[in-house]
């Protein structure tokens, strides 16, 4: 279900600009539903314990603070579009998520970790991940519950590139938004105030 709504999102983009039917309100409702689509996915895992709040709050507080800054920039006559690493981002995310949802077990993590979080970096400390590993390389036939447990790991991986790309890609439309918006505005008022001609008092003949 997740995949299919990612997809005819994706397509509906497409569609629009292959037809030249590309708008503003398009282009201001676009990534609107992109973070309606990833946000409720997103909060699912935390409440599956699928993935780490931490990393969710990032994510979902820069879809926050990009918001707010398209809004402004509609109060400026602006319409700021997605850039590259934006859909990089949005492409990572899909992903991510399909992994997550997809290694799940009955909608639960496949790892217990002796009832500790899984790790945020240190993955190899897992149980379940170095018997997956151990069966995959060859010791052992590779069960079903190891290729979820791979997928998983993979997943969790994922997510720390989703987050980098997040914050690279805010850090991109606040930095276009003050090239386009408070730099042209700072050199418009210079203009406007060089072309204003200053009075002179003209002295007795």
């Amino acid at each position: 279900m997740f995949l299919s709504a990612a997809l005819t999102d994706y397509l509906d983009g497409q569609i629009a600009r292959r037809r030249k039917q590309v708008t503003r309100l398009g282009q201001l409702l676009d990534p609107i539903a992109d973070k309606l689509l990833i946000s409720a996915a997103l909060i699912s895992l935390v409440e599956n314990q699928l993935a780490p709040a931490w990393a969710v709050v990032i994510i979902i507080g820069r879809e926050f603070a990009v918001t707010g800054l398209r809004s402004i920039a509609a109060v400026e006559g602006l319409v700021i579009s997605a850039s590259r690493m934006g859909k990089f981002k949005m492409l990572a995310q899909v992903i991510t998520i399909t992994l997550l949802i997809g290694s799940s077990v009955a909608g639960k993590p496949p790892v217990a970790n002796f009832g500790k979080p899984f790790p945020a970096i240190e993955f190899w400390s897992v149980p379940e991940l170095r018997t997956a590993w151990s069966h995959l390389i060859g010791e052992g036939p590779t069960t079903g519950n190891d290729w979820q447990v791979l997928i998983y790991t993979a997943g969790r991986a994922m997510l720390w590139l989703v987050v980098i790309s997040a914050c690279v890609s805010m850090y991109g439309y606040f930095s276009s938004f003050y090239r386009a918006v408070v730099v042209d505005r700072a050199a418009r008022q210079k203009t406007k105030s060089a072309g204003v001609a200053v009075p002179t008092e003209s002295g007795p003949c």
